[in-house]
């Protein structure tokens, strides 16, 4: 296959989740030594993208409803777009860049191998996080014509579970207040649908790139531990990872998962950097993976 993408570019009570983000700071501290101090996911500050990135915002919050994550799960969620290989779809994401990200300005190929690369230097034995590092952000591809073209929000940006109230610590709460669910008795209530503990993989998240690729990889059979599944699905659940919001919703799984998953956040993030990858020096490792815990072809 050969497609081109060419797009425009402190509580009361201390939560488990923020108690598991004390544990690692100093394991993020040491990791990123002097560089640790470089700012990343400033939405406050005076970034160039900063007005862009809150408009962003304003229409993912606007629009992410329950009945509308509902809606994207159930087509999208039939996998007959295209069928193509893993590797396939990191090329097609080499021209993207993603607007909801105050960031990343490079081509979202190599924040994936910048990702894979530094966590397969800091733990050389887990090879599936290396993969989850490369595949974590190839939902993304619901860009390209050939998905519909969904609009930004509907792809990129924070992700927060819908059918609940929003959390204050959701980045640009305030744009919630346009959302319909917020006025609806039946999602607007703490637990709303929901049962406490019920699990999140029970939870309908809003939809984007994270969920898209975790039901991807879920309905093509990976071997993948379910640690990767949900560091695929909850990467971009920042208001859980980083905050501590919404823990009533999980169940003792997922609370061991958070654990990699506060691992795999750090170079998410911190491996935001110049340094370039030697792509066709690293491919064929990257290729055995795929190989090992993926079928040749996937459909998307």
């Amino acid at each position: 296959m050969s497609f081109v993408l060419r797009l425009p570019i402190t509580p009361k009570k201390t939560s488990y989740a923020s108690k598991i983000a004390h544990l690692y700071f100093d394991e993020i501290t040491k990791f990123h030594g002097e560089s640790f101090g470089q700012t990343f996911r400033d939405y406050n500050g005076e970034s160039q993208r900063k007005a862009s990135v809150e408009e962003f915002y304003r229409l993912n919050h606007t629009h992410q409803t329950f009945d509308f994550v509902k809606r994207m799960r159930e087509e999208y969620g039939k996998l007959d777009r295209v069928e193509m290989s893993v590797w396939e779809c990191c090329e097609l994401l080499n021209e993207f860049v993603d607007e909801s990200d105050p960031d990343l300005d490079e081509p979202q190929i190599e924040h994936l191998l910048q990702t894979a690369e530094a966590i397969r230097k800091d733990y050389p034995d887990e090879d599936w996080l290396h993969l989850t590092g490369l595949i974590h952000d190839l939902g993304k591809v619901l860009l390209h014509p050939s998905f519909g073209q969904l609009p930004q929000w509907a792809v990129v940006g924070d992700t927060f579970p819908v059918g609940c109230a929003f959390d204050q610590s959701n980045v640009h709460y305030k744009y919630f207040k346009e959302n319909p669910d917020s006025a609806n008795p039946e999602y607007s209530t703490k637990l709303g649908v929901y049962a406490e503990g019920c699990g999140l993989n029970n939870v309908m998240m809003s939809w984007g790139h994270d969920d898209y690729m975790y039901l991807v990889a879920k309905k093509n059979k990976t071997t993948l531990p379910s640690a990767g599944l949900f560091i695929i699905r909850y990467h971009s659940f920042y208001p859980l990872h980083k905050s501590g919001a919404y823990s009533f919703l999980m169940n003792e799984e997922d609370k061991e998962n958070l654990k990699w998953l506060h691992v795999f956040n750090k170079y998410d993030l911190y491996s935001k950097s110049k340094v370039r990858i030697d792509v066709e020096s690293v491919k064929p490792y990257y290729l055995s993976l795929i190989e090992k815990y993926f079928p040749a072809k996937l459909k998307w």
